[in-house]
């Protein structure tokens, strides 16, 4: 079994939540924030058998596609890490995931 921590942009989880729920898999869903942008995520906690993991990423890459929009920033006087203090175009979406092996595992 595989715990899955998937962090996903706040406008990709209901359709993401939808998908697992059809499919008959369970999320736990904790509130965050990214780093970056500074643009609010979610972080969803996946436990799945490991012959259903490769089912799952498809689900999981099928919803949470990467799209582009404008810097939501204003212009930063110190820059970000080599950037500049600008950007035009940010690649936005998609989701990041990782995989944990689950020693034991017990629903009560």
């Amino acid at each position: 079994m595989k715990l899955l921590i998937t962090i996903v942009q706040d406008q990709d989880v209901s359709p993401l939540l939808e998908a697992l729920v059809e499919h008959d898999y369970r999320a736990t869903k904790l509130a965050s924030t990214g780093g970056f942008l500074r643009q609010g995520n979610t972080t969803l906690l996946i436990g799945v058998e490991d012959e259903r993991l490769d089912s799952l990423f498809a689900l999981i890459k099928q919803v949470c596609k990467q799209r582009e929009q404008g810097d939501p920033l204003p212009t930063l006087p110190f820059g970000r890490a080599g950037l500049g203090t600008r950007l035009d175009r940010i690649s936005v979406g998609g989701a990041t995931v990782f995989s944990v092996d689950v020693e034991r595992f017990e629903k009560i």
